[in-house]
């Protein structure tokens, strides 16, 4: 299918010159030179642009981001493992209308996650009803049998939820996964606004934004909500691995705006069933951690035996109730890719509701007539590790050479479990700065999730973009930046 190039007014001409609208779903425009409703103010800002005040725009965004130390950290790289967080300062606009449908679709989905979890760490009613494969669940690298019949805090797993959203080429979101262990990435979304109010003022005018600074509050006020009883000002910590982990600028940065203590392994210490902080003063309680490590490293007399990231005798302390924990241990079996297929049905099965958000096509290889399918269209798949993040362990077909497709063909093959495989889907695009001007990149749309007395939808998200040309991948550690993303009031 041949491209649509969209131009604009005469100043603005230099920016938009080449902007190629083709197949895929545009955010901004409708048609060659046309941008839709919400984005008409925009658009209008961005025409009264020149080149070199889109350069300068990027150059303070970068520089703001410098100065503010925001960072992440790649572990696979050779030339150095921190890197300034790249945020395009074209922002994403997303109408009242249509936040209020994803904000619906959110909220069902993650009330339907954690009657899933309770459910398979107890009566694994969902398993005997032949609704999901127990195989899955049994098989699970992140399910937990050792938390099997443990009671939860108000029987909450999940406390803070990352899914992310795509849009097909008809401008249909879709479910692509849901991050319900550790995700990251919302101090980002919340630096992405305070960056661009600094160095951009002028595009708020003519927009009603709906406010995220709340977030940490909000935050504050779930992991509160989860405390043991009797602690009327319960004590929480954020657990971080330390200085070397890719989010620790997040750890720091959330920590500091709640308010609460950033503290490592080392720092905590179990004695009779109950969790203490170390400090100047002495020993300090702890009633709720907000942890930032995975379940293996949490505590080596139950998990991974060589960790020294996380606190010996915690599991046995927030067994007993002293402790809470969020998210809660075992949450991975919910986020598990090969589990994601059957979230559609637990949406049936527990809340006797359509879903509002649909998955996307997912094969799985245990399925015989989906091994059949993905191995006679590796060339068209995108295939993915089950237990895999960050854009790693995944073979985009279209991209990939014979010889990958070859290795994955012998891998799936040897662990169908470990796999998947859906369409590949060309994201949604959106006008981002490049070299003086604005060309379509790819993004996608991780929204946050708060679930304590109730469920709170972050109004925003963080927008990820695929920057090298063509990219699907939006993943910071595969070369991706983001945008800040606007949720308007009305």
């Amino acid at each position: 299918m041949s491209d649509a190039t969209a131009t604009s007014g005469p100043v603005g001409d230099d920016l938009f010159r080449g902007y190629k609208i083709g197949a895929v779903y545009d955010e901004m425009f409708e048609s060659p030179g046309r941008p839709r409703p919400h984005y008409q103010a925009l658009h209008r800002r961005l025409q009264s642009l020149t080149p070199e005040d889109c350069r300068r725009r990027k150059a303070m965004t970068d520089l703001s981001m410098r100065q503010d130390g925001v960072g992440f950290t790649v572990y696979r790289q050779e030339e150095g493992i921190e890197r300034v967080w790249p945020m395009d300062p074209v922002p994403r606009i997303i109408p009242a209308a249509e936040w209020e449908t994803l904000e619906r679709g959110l909220v069902q989905r993650l009330t339907a996650l954690n009657l899933f979890l309770k459910d398979v760490y107890h009566d694994q009613l969902i398993l005997r009803d032949g609704v999901v494969d127990p195989r899955l669940i049994f098989e699970g690298t992140y399910f937990r049998r050792e938390f099997m019949g443990a009671t939860v805090p108000r029987d909450i797993y999940i406390h803070v939820c990352g899914t992310d959203l795509i849009r097909d080429a008809d401008g249909r979101y879709f479910v692509l996964e849901d991050n319900g262990r550790t995700p990251s990435g919302v101090s980002y979304m919340l630096q992405n606004r305070q960056v661009l109010k600094r160095v951009f003022p002028q595009i708020f005018n003519q927009y009603d934004v709906r406010a995220t600074e709340d977030y940490p509050a909000a935050l504050l006020d779930v992991l509160k909500h989860i405390a043991p009883g009797g602690r009327p000002d319960p004590t929480v910590v954020l657990l971080s691995p330390g200085m070397y982990n890719s989010a620790y600028f997040e750890h720091t940065f959330l920590a500091q705006r709640m308010g609460v203590e950033l503290v490592e392994g080392r720092d905590l210490v179990v004695d009779q069933n109950r969790v203490f902080m170390r400090t100047t003063l002495g020993r300090a309680r702890v009633d709720v951690i907000y942890r930032r490590i995975d379940d293996d490293y949490l505590d080596p007399l139950t998990f991974r035996p060589d960790s020294t990231l996380g606190v010996p005798g915690l599991v046995n302390a927030y067994r007993a109730g002293h402790v809470a924990l969020a998210n809660s241990i075992g949450t991975g079996i919910a986020d598990d890719k090969g589990v994601y297929p059957f979230v559609p049905d637990m949406i049936r099965y527990y809340l006797k509701q359509d879903p509002v958000l649909p998955n996307v096509e997912t094969f799985r290889p245990l399925v015989p007539s989906h091994m059949s399918h993905i191995l006679a269209n590796l060339d068209k798949l995108v295939v993915k590790t089950v237990n895999e993040s960050g854009g790693y362990g995944m073979l985009i077909g279209p991209a990939s050479t014979a010889a990958q497709r070859a290795e994955f063909a012998a891998a799936v093959r040897a662990r169908p479990r470990d796999f998947i495989a859906q369409p590949t889907i060309a994201l949604s695009q959106h006008p981002t700065f490049v070299d003086g001007r604005l060309e379509g990149r790819h993004v996608d749309l991780r929204p946050f999730v708060l679930c304590g007395e109730k469920i709170v939808v972050v109004p925003g998200g963080l927008t990820r973009v695929a920057l090298p040309r063509g990219s699907l991948v939006v993943n910071s550690s595969q070369g991706g930046g983001s945008k800040d993303t606007w949720v308007l009031a009305r």
